[in-house]
């Protein structure tokens, strides 16, 4: 089967692979039919995601047709269309019976990397290092799903791949960080970062009952849909001081809750921003916490920060005093998907929500590696890629 793989910072092929095979009686292999580039695959792409290895499989957003089931998976029969979730859970151990499906003890087979650099390991997740189980990804033809007895959502024929695919990560993961703000009717939130997930996090706060939300980010086209899709209001940080124009729009206050949906390689001018970028040059830090510092001083007293941006390792210059004196909750986690699948779902099939207006632009698998440039990049307006098998 064709595949894009990795092969080092900035080098992706398409290869002809093996095609996946049932190793488990849990397992089953899906046909992929769409498949999307996310804004942590961009983590791998630049080289800040350690233990990737030459040929790896990227891709963590992905569905398509059953074609094959183990024996001991009673839920999917072949033929069936199902969207599959990014992290790997087994069901059973105290995190998944818990819900936590992101923190599943039993999925990753190489949980003693992990451990090394976080202390304990999470769950398995699809196409994202061998630090995290080294699981081949979606951005393929075929992929072998292990428990897919616990993961994967059938859906129906009517709704478009574009409308179910993101049900897969960005959605629950948006909504997850919304839902972590413990959000009161008249709460305003403030949310770094316009991307995918940037755009499913505001559009899920005013569905929990935000009654503003202000958007942060410098790209002007995906502060219009932030704007024109999910009802923000929006700031351009190039044009005013963000901190400020916060404390101004809230009286005072500051946001009840922000979300930081940037992650690690965020972008700031001045200090900070010549600062993150020479102390991860010279490898004496590993992530850029630009929007997370914003985020904390911004928030009111008493308030939420909700971080489902990706960070890796270790961060300079975050202020935990703030988060001490202003007494605030900070909530984050890899997203547990397999909680949110049948609820979103039934919101999409209601015509609540319609999450294809995050596409704009579709590529067959063989354009891959131009998609990631053109992603990173933020070239022809590119806000979300959905690659078609």
């Amino acid at each position: 089967m064709k595949a894009n793989c990795w092969n080092g910072t900035g080098k992706l092929s398409i290869e002809n692979v093996p095609d996946p095979k049932i190793l488990n009686p849990r397992d089953a292999i899906i046909k992929i039919s769409s498949t999307a580039i996310c804004g942590s695959d961009l983590h791998i792409y630049d080289g800040y995601i350690p233990t990737m290895m030459q040929g790896d499989i990227l891709g963590h957003e992905f569905m398509g047709e059953v074609v094959e089931v183990g024996s001991a998976v009673t839920n999917l029969k072949v033929g069936d269309r199902v969207v599959n979730p990014f992290p790997i859970a087994c069901g059973r151990c105290y995190f998944c019976t818990s819900g936590q499906f992101s923190l599943c003890e039993n999925s990753n087979p190489n949980a003693w990397m992990a451990e090394k650099l976080w202390g304990r390991s999470p769950a398995g997740l699809f196409g994202y290092s061998h630090m995290l189980g080294g699981y081949a990804g979606g951005q393929a033809e075929y992929a072998r799903i292990p428990f897919a007895d616990v993961g994967p959502i059938k859906v129906p024929d009517h709704l478009d791949d574009e409308q179910v695919l993101f049900l897969s990560d960005i959605f629950p993961t948006g909504y997850m960080a919304a839902e972590y703000c413990n959000i009161q009717p008249g709460d305003t939130v403030a949310v770094w970062g316009c991307g995918p997930v940037g755009l499913f996090a505001i559009l899920s706060a005013f569905l929990l009952g935000a009654e503003r939300v202000i958007a942060i980010d410098r790209f002007e086209e995906r502060l219009r849909k932030a704007r024109e899709n999910c009802r923000a209001e929006t700031l351009n940080y190039e044009g005013v001081d963000v901190l400020e124009t916060l404390s101004e729009m809230t009286g005072g206050r500051g946001p009840d809750s922000c979300i930081d949906a940037v992650g690690l390689e965020g972008h700031a001018h001045g200090f900070f921003g010549t600062y993150d970028k020479v102390k991860q040059a010279l490898m004496l830090a590993t992530d850029r916490p630009t929007s997370l510092r914003e985020a904390i001083l911004a928030c009111r007293n008493g308030g939420t920060v909700s971080v489902p941006g990706v960070y890796g390792g270790f961060l300079d210059k975050v202020p935990f005093g703030a988060i001490v004196n202003k007494a605030l909750t900070i909530k984050s986690g890899q997203t547990h998907v397999q909680r949110y699948l049948r609820p979103l779902l039934d919101l999409i099939e209601q015509d609540k929500v319609d999450p294809s207006f995050v596409v704009s632009h579709q590529l067959p698998l063989d354009r891959a590696p131009e998609g990631y440039r053109m992603f990173r990049d933020k070239q022809h307006e590119c806000t979300k890629i959905v690659l078609k098998t």
